[in-house]
């Protein structure tokens, strides 16, 4: 009794010494972060490379020209194809390199060395996700900051370039800054053709009476001329051109092109309906461009989260097949 009893002690004090292995893999960490740091920065690298690679062929088939190159549809298709490529291509070799640069896991349940597998995968991944992310970072900033201005711009856009024309007119009226508004404003005080007089009756005899000579021009201030632009700029803006609004311009008008006081303020109106229509088709354009602009971004983070979760789902597969190969 006394020799078991002394046995037993030995036992409990040395383990087996058949079984060393076991005893160490359970004080060893489960993770081994050497291996899911290679994988990633294989995993990040080889994402790099691809995505210039990509961007390379992307430049090589579009042009600016007309009915050259390819379609923007057929681009974004095949932009959204190499993303994903690329993603499951980085994603498997780095997860196949973090499950097969990991420790050897003796004694383990084959169960857990497949969870383990997983989750290193999965890891190398993540951390190299997560370094695409630092390096992509102002190239998406570019692009999400740039559609979300597009899509805020959309409401006072065109009123924006109205005002920013008349702006221009106030501090150069003389040279033209070329904006809309300057295009309108200068297009009511065009020298126009005076309107004859009326004919009197007269005897067949009497001398042909000489024309009419045409009214004297007045030429307008840059103060006057600031003053219509602001008039135009705002009854635009507000959708209603005020009838003391039209007369006043209507008589600038008249000093400086000799027509009558209807004509001028018939020419008013009309110019400002040009104007509005001219507002509205910009605000149009605006909004299409809006509307393009967020419908590509949407379209684009949705399949950057697809071409992500299948780089996840291809990195802890592969890290099981270096698993796997590693404990042969």
């Amino acid at each position: 009794m006394t020799h078991i009893h002394d046995h037993s002690t030995v036992n409990t004090q040395y383990p087996d010494p058949r079984l060393p292995e076991t005893v160490a893999s359970s004080t060893t960490s489960a993770v081994s972060w050497g291996a899911i740091f290679a994988g990633a920065a294989a995993a990040a690298s080889l994402s790099l490379i691809l995505l210039m690679l990509g961007a390379g062929l992307g430049l090589t088939s579009v042009s600016p020209w007309e009915n050259d190159g390819l379609e923007a549809g057929t681009v974004g298709i095949a932009a959204i194809g190499w993303l994903t490529f690329t993603q499951i291509v980085a994603s498997g070799m780095g997860g196949y390199l973090a499950g097969r640069l990991r420790t050897k896991w003796v004694g383990t349940h084959t169960n857990e060395v497949y969870f383990r597998d997983t989750a290193h995968g999965f890891l190398s991944w993540a951390v190299a996700a997560l370094v695409s992310a630092m390096l992509l970072t102002s190239t998406v900033s570019s692009i999400v900051g740039g559609s979300a201005k597009v899509v805020g711009s959309v409401a006072g856009g065109a009123a924006a370039a109205t005002v920013g024309g008349a702006a221009g007119m106030a501090n150069a009226s003389s040279e033209g800054s070329g904006s809309p508004m300057d295009y309108f404003v200068n297009s009511m005080f065009r020298p126009g053709t005076p309107a004859a007089a009326p004919a009197t009756p007269a005897s067949p005899d009497a001398p042909a009476a000489a024309p009419a000579a045409p009214a004297p021009q007045q030429d307008l201030t840059p103060a006057q001329l600031n003053e219509v632009t602001g008039i135009f700029t705002n009854s635009i803006t507000t959708g209603q051109l005020p009838p003391e609004d039209r007369q006043y311009v209507a008589q600038l008008i008249a000093q400086r092109t000799g027509i009558s006081q209807q004509e001028a303020e018939q020419r008013v109106q009309t110019t400002y309906d040009k104007a509005q229509a001219k507002l509205k088709e910009t605000k149009e354009k605006a909004q299409q461009v809006a509307d393009t602009a967020r419908k590509t971004t949407s379209y684009l983070m949705l399949w950057t989260f697809i071409s992500l979760l299948a780089g996840a789902f291809v990195a802890s597969l592969c890290a099981t097949f270096g698993g796997r190969q590693r404990d042969l």
